[in-house]
């Protein structure tokens, strides 16, 4: 019988979950626990390299991790990654692969920089921030990953990724790591509605994105308040319709979708009809998530539990490869 691929995958704990990470990423993390060998993980490491409350983060690793589960992944398939600090010793030995130039040259650090610039009053930007895509290639290799779902703005991360699995190879002699591929999500990138030249972010406002857990008035209030005809996309069709028109497929009312999309071509669309349709997919889906998000709070001490364990089983494999890179390396090594 052939051994399923593996894939590897992330979010950072932000605690709350927008339809912007559902749709964008974490829908397509569900669907894929079908086909292939998941691997699951809330980066906190990750969430250090800007400026933090530490009690907020154990708040949001919690919360993101409820959130996820709520919404159809495997408890199984998750784990914490500060609970699997061989991480954090891969990463050091990546780093030891990867040049200042190659870092340097990463757009989201530049983009990262200027936003700590921007809210922070000592503009503090941390090593961490510099060098965190050194511990993002660790994440996906110490698990030996074949596939990464990413969108369009992970591209340079992951080629990054592949370099260093390269430069480590070559230096070793051998062929160890597997090079990993993209695997793109359906739904790449999810917009703002009150501004779709924007990308749904939390920390862009209030505003700018959809809590998949809020409130059936408040989704309705968002949609029906969203922007139509600011700027242009393909087909000549506005950015917001386009964006309007994302969220309704992906919320799988395909005939709605289908019927809307002819009346937009027959010049029929109206966009009254567009956001009230858009707006029930998303209550659908919300008011599932809700009823799981509710039993989960009802068993949190055995939910915690659970996914202790999974990141505990889900570390031996971690353990493995540090094992084995490091008698590739020369370092001293102790067997598990």
């Amino acid at each position: 019988m052939t051994s399923k691929k593996r894939i590897l995958s992330a979010i950072q704990p932000t605690g709350d979950m927008h339809f912007g990470n559902y749709f964008g990423a974490v829908q397509n993390w569900v669907r894929l626990q079908e086909q292939y060998d998941c691997v699951y993980g809330v980066v906190d490491y990750h969430a250090m390299s800007m400026p933090y409350n530490p009690k907020k983060l154990r708040e949001n690793t919690w919360s993101i991790l409820f959130n996820l589960i709520a919404v159809g992944v495997d408890v199984d398939n998750l784990f914490i990654q500060s609970l699997v600090p061989e991480h954090a010793e891969l990463s050091w030995i990546f780093n030891c692969f990867c040049s200042y130039g190659q870092l340097s040259r990463m757009t989201q650090f530049k983009d990262k920089s200027q936003q700590s610039k921007e809210k922070a009053t000592d503009a503090f930007i941390s090593a961490g921030l510099f060098g965190y895509p050194v511990l993002q290639a660790a994440d996906i290799l110490i698990y030996r990953a074949d596939y990464v779902p990413v969108g369009k703005d992970q591209e340079q991360h992951l080629e990054l990724t592949r370099n260093i699995a390269e430069r480590f190879n070559k230096q070793v002699g051998k062929d160890y790591f597997v090079l990993p591929e993209t695997l793109y999500t359906e739904v790449p990138k999810v917009m703002s509605t009150a501004d779709p030249a924007r990308k749904m972010s939390k920390s862009a406002g209030e505003k700018h994105h959809i809590n998949v857990f809020a409130d059936e008035a408040r989704i309705r209030k968002q949609i029906k308040s969203a922007v139509t005809d600011t700027g242009q996309a393909t087909e000549g069709m506005s950015a917001g319709v386009e964006n309007l028109f994302s969220l309704l497929g992906a919320s799988g009312k395909k005939e709605a979708y289908e019927y809307l999309r002819t009346c937009y071509q027959n010049g029929t669309l109206k966009y009254s009809e567009l956001k009230a349709e858009v707006a029930e997919g998303l209550v659908g889906l919300s008011a599932v998530f809700k009823d799981r998000k509710a039993a989960i709070e009802q068993d949190k001490k055995n939910i915690k539990n659970q996914i202790k364990a999974s990141s505990a089983q889900i570390r031996k494999r971690a353990q493995e490869t540090v094992k084995e890179v490091k008698e590739l390396t020369g370092l001293a090594n102790v067997r598990f």
